[in-house]
């Protein structure tokens, strides 16, 4: 059997971000002295003239971007999760919701799989950041696949959106002929009728694992891929409730404000359910190997079993 292609979804930003320049020469890419990191250096290649370094200065990066976006640019700020979502926040609030501009933010480096950089680095709160700001569209993709499609759509998209893509390359599940990327719309990679797991970033092929792990107790799990955070595809969420009775969250972020939090607030307003969240339980990382912390906070397969097990 071959080996499974893995790819960061950080590289797949910077190649995207090249891709969809070639169709879009009004597209500009904002980098805060990251371009190595974030892989926009890729774009800077590519495009040097509408690339803009500007320097350790995440809060300034966004009011260019503003600027930029109201004579009629896309821009791209980018930067480490940590930076783009926590320390530019009342900018992002002010400057870009608040107008309802077109920038696109472009974070890397988010969750616990950034790994040795440690719990100053390891964002995990980014998602119920960025919620929380009125019309911004969240989108954390799974693969290098979705990770294209989803900054394709967001340009194609008028209105701020936030895209969280991480260090850690992570396994390639939707290279198929008939994948589709629609914002807010749900994907179900595999029918079950025992439980439903909804997954989101890394977490979706850790998830699609553990179902094939849950399969050999007896346990047969739905399998839902939620790309698009906000806004959230409630329709899917609601019928996969339905016919399960019982749903599972895993995401790489606190536990509080994400995926699990926005799918809960669907169910409790429309479907009472009982439901389990898989993440970080209000607690910062650690320094370590990235596969490590995530075995260690059981968000890979083999702890996601674990917990779905004793859920069911």
């Amino acid at each position: 059997m071959s080996e499974v292609k893995k790819i960061a979804t950080r590289d797949s930003y910077g190649n995207a971000l090249v891709e969809v320049g070639k169709d879009y020469d009004n597209l500009v890419v904002l980098d805060a002295d990251l371009a190595a990191a974030t892989k926009t250096g890729t774009f800077k290649k590519a495009y040097p003239e509408r690339h803009i370094d500007c320097g350790i200065a995440e809060c300034n990066m966004v009011g260019i971007a503003a600027g930029l976006a109201a004579t009629g640019k896309i821009p791209f700020v980018s930067s480490f999760a940590m930076f783009a979502a926590g320390r530019a926040f009342e900018q992002v609030r002010n400057s870009v919701g608040y107008p309802k501009l077109n920038v696109k933010i472009g974070a890397t480096h988010a969750g616990i799989s950034v790994g040795e950089d440690g719990a100053s680095h390891q964002c995990n709160e980014d998602i119920a950041l960025m919620r929380t700001i009125p019309g911004m569209v969240v989108i954390n993709p799974s693969d290098d696949v979705e990770a294209k499609a989803a900054v394709r759509a967001a340009v194609e998209h008028d209105g701020p959106v936030y895209l969280r893509f991480g260090r850690l390359a992570t396994p390639v599940i939707n290279d198929r002929p008939d994948y589709k990327f629609e914002l807010g719309k749900g994907v179900v990679l595999k029918e079950g009728k025992d439980v439903t797991i909804i997954a989101t970033g890394l977490c979706v092929a850790e998830s699609l694992a553990a179902a094939d792990m849950l399969a050999k107790d007896g346990i047969d799990a739905k399998v839902i891929n939620i790309h698009t955070i906000k806004p959230l595809d409630e329709e899917l969420v609601i019928a996969a409730a339905k016919e399960t009775g019982k749903v599972v969250t895993v995401e790489e972020h606190s536990v509080i404000g994400g995926l699990g939090s926005a799918v809960c607030d669907c169910l409790s307003e429309n479907l009472p359910t009982k439901v389990l969240k898989i993440g970080m339980n209000d607690m910062f990382g650690e320094s370590g190997a990235a596969v490590k912390l995530i075995h260690k906070y059981g968000l890979d397969a083999e702890g996601i079993c674990a917990k779905v097990k004793d859920f069911v």
